[in-house]
C-alpha cells in the first residue's frame, strides 16, 4: 500500500504522510490519548453542569441555562487558550519560570485588595464580566517554578538542608497570601505536590519527615484555630450529628450516593440537586453524578482521571529518561496535582475527607479551574509532543549516517 501512494500523481496531505503506513513505527508528532480524556472529560462536564445548575440558575436568574452557557463558554475559551499555549516551547515556560511566580504573587496580592468576597472568602478578581479566581494560575505558575528549581539545583536538593529549604521558602509566601484569602485547600494541594515532587527528585528521608511533620503541626493549627475549620473537621467525622447545621452539605451529598445505588435514577432525575444539596454544580458535583449514574458513573470518572493521572506520570518518567528535567519534574507536578486534586473532591462529596472548596478537574463548573486546567493538559501534550520530534529526529539522523 505504501508503493502505491508513493505513485499516486496527487500531493497527499501532511497529516496522512505523516503516518508510516503499515509499518513498525508510528511517527505521529503528539499523543492523541491526552486530546480524547480531556474532550470526554468536558462533555461529561457540561452535561453534569447543565443537570445540576438548573434548580439554582432558574432561582437566581431567571434561566435555567444560565450556568450551562457560561460553562460552554468556558469550554471554548480553555480551547481557543489551548491551541495557542501549544505553540509555547517548553523552554519558554522554564526561562520565564520566575516571571510567572512573580505574577503568581501578583495575582494573589490584587485579589485580597479588589477582589471580590463570596461566603467570606477574597479569591476572585473581576474583570468584566469574566472572574478570575486567583488561585488557580497560582498553583501552575507554582509548579513551573518548582521544577525549573529543581532542574539548577536538583544536587543542592539532595545533598544539604538549604537547598531544600529555599523552594518551602517560595511555598511559605503563597501560602501566607493564600491564607489572607482565606484558601486551605489550595494551601493544601500545593503542599502535597511540592512534597511528591521533591521525593521523585531524590531528596533525603529525614527531609521528608521533617518537612511532614512541621506541615501536619501547621495545618493542624490552622484547622483548631480557626472554628469553622474545625467545624468542618467535626462535622466531616459525624455528619449526622449535626444534620442541619455543620453537617448539612455532607448529609444531603450522602443520600446523593445512597439514592444513585448501581446504576443511578438516571439523568436528570437527582433530587438533591433540587437547592437541598448547596453548591451541587460545583464542589458536589459528583454526588449528582452518583445519584443519576451510581457506581457505574462515578467508577467511569475514576478511570477517567486515572488514566490521565497515570499517562501524566509516565510521561514524566520517559522524559527524564530522555534527560528532559524540567518537562519530567513539571509532568510529575502536574499528574500529582491532578491526582490529589480530584482525590479530594470526590473525597469531599463521599464523606472520606474533610470539605474542602476544590473543584473536579475539567469537570466542575467554574471558568478559572478549567482554563487552569486546560493549560496543564496541554503543557502535558507539548512535553510528549517534543520528546517524539527528538526520537524522530534522532531516527533520522541515524539513517542519514547509516547511508552515508
Amino acid at each position: 500500500m505504501t508503493s502505491a501512494i508513493k505513485t499516486l500523481p496527487i500531493e497527499l496531505p501532511k497529516w496522512i504522510t505523516n503516518i508510516t503506513i503499515g509499518s513498525e513505527h508510528n511517527t505521529a508528532t503528539f499523543d492523541r490519548s491526552f486530546v480524547v480524556l480531556g474532550l470526554i472529560m468536558y462533555m461529561v462536564g457540561l452535561v453534569m453542569v447543565a443537570t445540576s445548575s438548573m434548580p439554582v440558575a432558574e432561582r437566581l436568574f431567571d434561566n435555567p441555562f444560565h450556568f450551562v452557557i457560561r460553562h460552554g463558554i468556558y469550554i471554548v475559551l480553555s480551547l481557543g487558550i489551548a491551541a495557542i499555549a501549544l505553540q509555547i516551547p517548553m523552554s519558554w515556560w522554564q526561562q520565564n519560570s520566575s516571571y510567572l511566580l512573580g505574577f503568581a504573587i501578583l495575582l494573589l496580592m490584587v485579589v485580597l485588595v479588589v477582589g471580590r468576597t463570596v461566603n467570606g472568602s477574597t479569591r476572585w478578581i473581576v474583570l468584566g464580566p469574566i472572574t478570575v479566581q486567583a488561585a488557580e494560575p497560582a498553583k501552575l505558575f507554582f509548579f513551573c517554578y518548582l521544577a525549573a528549581y529543581l532542574v539548577r539545583r536538583r544536587e543542592q536538593v539532595m545533598e544539604n538542608i538549604k537547598g531544600f529549604v529555599k523552594p518551602l521558602v517560595v511555598f511559605g509566601v503563597l501560602a501566607s497570601l493564600l491564607l489572607m484569602q482565606p484558601d486551605l485547600g489550595t494551601i493544601i494541594v500545593m503542599f502535597v505536590t511540592t512534597f511528591g515532587l521533591l521525593f521523585l527528585a531524590g531528596a533525603k528521608l529525614w527531609q521528608f519527615i521533617g518537612l511532614s511533620s512541621v506541615g501536619v503541626f501547621l495545618l493542624s493549627m490552622l484547622a483548631i484555630f480557626e472554628p469553622y475549620r474545625w467545624r468542618r473537621i467535626t462535622s466531616f467525622l459525624d455528619p449526622w450529628q449535626d444534620p442541619f447545621g455543620s453537617g448539612y452539605q455532607l448529609t444531603q451529598s450522602l443520600m446523593a450516593y445512597g439514592r444513585g445505588e448501581l446504576l443511578g435514577q438516571g439523568l436528570g432525575n437527582s433530587i438533591q440537586k433540587l437547592e437541598y444539596l448547596p453548591e451541587a454544580h460545583t464542589d458536589f458535583v459528583m454526588a449528582v453524578l452518583a445519584e443519576e449514574f451510581g457506581f457505574i458513573g462515578v467508577t467511569f470518572i475514576l478511570l477517567l482521571s486515572m488514566a490521565l493521572v497515570f499517562k501524566a506520570m509516565t510521561l514524566g518518567k520517559k522524559a527524564l529518561a530522555k534527560e528532559k528535567y524540567f518537562e519530567g519534574f513539571l509532568a510529575y507536578a502536574i499528574g500529582i496535582w491532578m491526582c490529589f486534586q480530584a482525590a479530594v473532591n470526590i473525597g469531599a462529596s463521599a464523606g472520606i475527607v474533610p470539605t474542602k472548596g476544590l473543584t473536579m478537574p475539567l469537570i466542575s463548573y467554574g471558568g478559572s479551574s478549567m482554563i487552569t486546567m486546560t493549560i496543564a493538559l496541554v503543557i502535558l501534550i507539548r512535553i510528549d509532543h517534543e520528546i517524539r520530534l527528538q526520537s524522530l529526529q534522532a531516527t533520522s539522523t541515524n539513517r542519514r549516517g547509516a547511508k552515508a
